[in-house]
């Protein structure tokens, strides 16, 4: 079987690459690409098996490496030194060649890539999957100690989303106070906004628009130069344990947000910390002329993305008539992207547009004619939650027997329990104080500062 080979080689590199494949049996070299467009229409063509690219080829990020996997084009990277490496591996390239290879090198790292040899193309034998596992290379090689920072492989936490339907059902603030009281544990946190229609985290906290948030750290994901430590400078600590990663400063700027990159933050928000909650969008519709045969952003994807990586998921609806309609139709979505089953929580709860015993009602209601098992309720507490907003603090601070506050704490204690968090990643950390979020003063705006 004749292996087809594209390049998209620095032209200082292109010659030796060039003569080295050639002199490989059972390899073709079909093109020599001379830039990204180039290499990306080739392999869109589907004229290549495998394409080794340099490190320091222009627009090379991870949108563009999973382009090519789509293909089903191996990337086998060319890199000069150890940080190209450590880049490339980063956005998810798995084998790497050092720019002054030899044949058998790359004769090798073929071999490994695509299965040469064995019945089928690109299959992962048991034992390379039991190497990658046990943190070798394929080869059974050490991985390279920076391709990855050890608090990385320390554990990965829970990852907690909280979804909603339209119609404002207070998904934003369940989520900001669910992640309160999981720090209130002892356990370090990370809460996401990742609305790419309205992110809303960083007002309702009081923290300074000028936080870069989300917008940076998918940046940085689609260039490989996100890590663990880079997402904590990202993610301010507003508390001992607790990190929020603001959302997009505007709703027009979610094509910066791509999946492979939410993706690959995710990932390491479960390094960082072990529970991570995030808050999306309320949309979940899936373009289908953009996702077939087309990688062009999409607006849901962050959402998407999210659902089908997470450990629990709590699905919030509002206590009344519209509400609970938008919720039950909404359901369906949820469960055709997530493969677990959502925590129903009905917020809002309240007896003037439920009747006598509203709780009661609603699970009765919901149960008999939807099929639908609420596991909680929320009772209406607006002027709790007022309060809050207004000194952008949790309600643990300004309203601690409330109780509206103490069914999220039981909502949180159910969706990620102790037991579901058997290693420490390296951001944990014993909490101080009684969880008064005092360090928010510092970063709250100054028109705040005088109502909290």
């Amino acid at each position: 079987m004749t292996v087809r080979i594209l390049t998209g080689v620095e032209p200082r590199h292109e010659a030796l690459v060039a003569r080295h494949l050639a002199s490989l049996p059972g390899v073709e070299l079909v093109r020599r690409c001379p830039d990204l467009a180039d290499l990306v229409a080739a392999a869109s063509a589907g004229l290549a098996d495998a394409a080794i690219v340099s490190a320091g080829l222009r627009g090379i990020d991870r949108d563009t490496l999973g382009h090519l996997r789509d293909c089903g084009v191996v990337a086998v990277g060319l890199v000069d030194d150890e940080e190209q490496e450590r880049r490339l591996r980063q956005l998810g390239v798995a084998a790497t060649l050092p720019a002054d290879c030899t044949a058998e090198e790359i004769d090798a790292v073929l071999t490994r890539s695509l299965g040469r040899g064995s019945a089928e193309a690109g299959a992962v034998s048991d034992e390379e999957w039991a190497a990658l596992e046990a943190g070798l290379d394929p080869a059974g090689a050490p991985a390279p100690p920076d391709t990855q920072d050890p608090r990385e492989r320390a554990g990965r936490g829970r990852l907690v989303v909280v979804w909603g339907p339209a119609g404002a059902p207070g998904r934003t603030s369940v989520a900001i106070n669910l992640a309160g009281e999981l720090a209130l544990t002892g356990r370090s946190v990370l809460l996401i906004d990742a609305d790419t229609y309205g992110a809303s985290i960083g007002q309702a906290l009081g923290l300074l628009d000028e936080a870069p948030g989300l917008a940076a750290a998918a940046r940085a994901a689609e260039l490989g130069t996100l890590d663990v430590p880079t997402l904590a400078r990202l993610s301010p600590v507003v508390e001992p344990g607790f990190r929020v990663l603001t959302g997009l400063p505007s709703a027009s700027r979610w094509p910066e947000v791509r999946a492979d990159s939410m993706g690959h933050l995710l990932d390491l928000a479960r390094a960082l910390s072990q529970v991570v909650v995030v808050d999306i969008g309320f949309c979940l519709e899936d373009d289908e002329e953009l996702s077939y045969d087309t990688r062009a952003p999409r607006r849901n994807a962050v959402a998407v993305t999210t659902l089908a990586e997470a450990n629990a998921v709590v699905a919030v609806g509002a206590g009344d008539p519209v509400g609970l309609q938008r919720l039950v139709r909404a359901l369906p979505d949820v469960q055709a992207v997530s493969p677990r089953v959502p925590t129903v929580v009905i917020n809002k709860v309240r007896a003037g547009v439920a009747g006598a015993s509203p709780a009661k009602r609603i699970c009765e209601a919901l149960d008999r004619f939807a099929a639908v098992s609420v596991e909680h309720t929320i009772p209406e507490d607006q002027g709790a939650f007022d309060k809050a907003l207004l000194a952008g603090r949790l309600l643990s601070d300004v309203a601690p027997k409330s109780a509206a506050r103490s069914r999220i704490r039981d909502i949180a204690l159910a969706v990620a329990p102790d037991r579901a968090v058997a290693v420490a990643p390296a951001a944990a950390g014993a909490r101080q104080g009684k969880g008064s979020f005092g360090r928010l003063a510092a970063v709250r705006p100054s028109w705040r500062q005088g109502t909290s």
